[in-house]
Formats: structure tokens, sequence, C-alpha cells
């Protein structure tokens, strides 16, 4: 990048004006003032570099000025426009990324469990069907309905109106047990028994390292979805049987149809 700036420079000034430009004696340019021009835009261009863009070499959107957490200047659809939407974005973002690293935890964890024999369960997208004893499936949906419905409409308000669901009085007295961070990111020992993050404002490191796993975890998923949708098996089973045989059970015969 040095290479480069130093030709951009030699372009439209000569070396000493260059060496004048440091000093008092900005006239040294010429009246055309190309070379302050130049060096403004070196220092936009030396900023721009420096943040990383989930494609290199990538002019980020103005909206996306790089604040928010996990910002690499990805939005070919430009939905985030709208600060308003943006913001929505943001969380549902979140949302999701937290929905998809439960989901893969769980499928590989139960998986693992049914391959092995341990223990006698469905194959993951199958588990929807399965009855059990202890309750009925209208029963189970109801309870979900409504705990879901629950938990969902708190965060919503949250959302709306941060710092409202952390009012005395707004949670059945248990407003301490959660204590609310800032929209997204609730806490206390029932949701961060840890402790981890208690600054979040300025916790950018655990944030950007969330968001990230989060998006590889959305990612995986939606591969075991297609790998289920191909192959009627599940992703252990897919694993045993890639491990059996690595260079003739791959993606590219299981797709071609040679590898079943």
């Amino acid at each position: 990048m040095s290479v480069s700036v130093g030709r951009s420079l030699a372009c439209s000034c000569s070396s000493s004006s260059f060496v004048n430009y440091n000093s008092t004696n900005k006239r040294a340019f010429g009246t055309s003032g190309r070379c302050y021009r130049s060096s403004r835009f070196l220092k936009t261009a030396i900023k721009a570099q420096q943040r990383p863009t989930w494609l290199p070499g990538l002019d980020p959107p103005p909206y996306l000025d790089g604040t928010l957490v996990g910002d690499f200047g990805f939005d070919p659809l430009g939905l985030g426009e709208d600060p308003k939407s943006l913001k929505w974005y943001v969380q549902a973002e979140l949302v999701h990324s937290r929905f998809a690293m439960a989901g893969v935890a769980g499928i590989l964890f139960t998986d693992l469990l049914r391959v092995t024999g341990i223990s006698d369960l469905p194959v993951w997208y199958e588990a929807g069907a399965t009855k059990f004893s202890f309750a009925s499936t209208r029963t189970l949906f109801i309870v979900q309905l409504l705990l879901m419905g629950f938990a969902e409409t708190k965060r919503y308000m949250d959302f709306t109106n941060p710092g409202s669901q952390a009012k005395e009085g707004s949670f059945f007295g248990l407003e301490a047990a959660l204590e609310g961070l800032e929209p997204g990111y609730p806490g206390g020992p029932l949701l961060n028994p840890l402790g981890l993050a208690k600054d979040i404002k300025n916790a950018h490191e655990w944030k950007l390292k969330e968001i990230k796993n989060g998006r590889l975890a959305m990612v995986a998923m939606l591969g075991i979805i297609v790998q289920a949708n191909v192959t009627h098996v599940g992703p252990i089973d897919n694993l045993v049987k890639h491990l059996s045989n690595p260079w003739h059970q791959t993606i590219i015969q299981t797709l071609s149809g040679s590898g079943s």
C-alpha cells in the first residue's frame, strides 16, 4: 500500500512540495491544492483499509460505518439503509444466532447419543412427530406457545422501550435476578450465571465472539438441513460414512449419486 500511495502522490505534486506540506508553508503545493486533496483522500483510504470487510477491497455502505459489533460491511441488498430497520435487524440477527447455536449443539449431541446407542432417540428432523407419554402434542404446543410468546413479548417491549422490563414489578419481582443490561443482552444470575461481560457496554470482544459463532452456527444449521434433505440421515451418520471412506464418500459423490 505504501508503494501505491507514493505513486499517487507523485502524480499530483513534486517531491519538494510533499516535503513543504509538512512544514508551515502549505502554499508550496500551488493554487490547485491537488496535493492537499490527495492527502485527505490518502487518509481516508488508509482508514478504510484498516477496517476489515467481508470482501477485501470492498467499499462498505455509509450506514455501516463499523460502529456495530460484527460490522464487516455486508449488506448486498441494502436492508439496513433505514436506521430503524437496521436497529431491528441487529437484534433479529442476534436472536437467530443464539437459536442456531442452541439448535446445532442440540442436534449434534442428540444425534451422537442416537448413533452410539446410548439413547433411543429419533433423528432430529423426526423429533417433532414423536409422541411423549407425559403430555399430548397439543398440550406441549400450547405450553411452548405461551412460554415463547411471553418471552418474545418481553424482549420486544424492551427493544421498543429499553430498560422498561427492568423496572420494579415488571417481572413478578424477579427483575434483580434477570438484571437486564441492554436490549438483546439480559444478565443476572439466571441468564448470566458465570458473570461474563458484566460491563456490557465495553464488552466488544465478547459481543464479537458471540456474533461470529452465531453466524457460523446459522450456516451450519443450513448445512444440516440441506444434508438431511439429500441423504435422509443425521449429521453424525454422514460424518461416520465419510470417515469410513474419505476419498469416495464425499459431498461430490453424494450430490452426483455415486456415493450412495
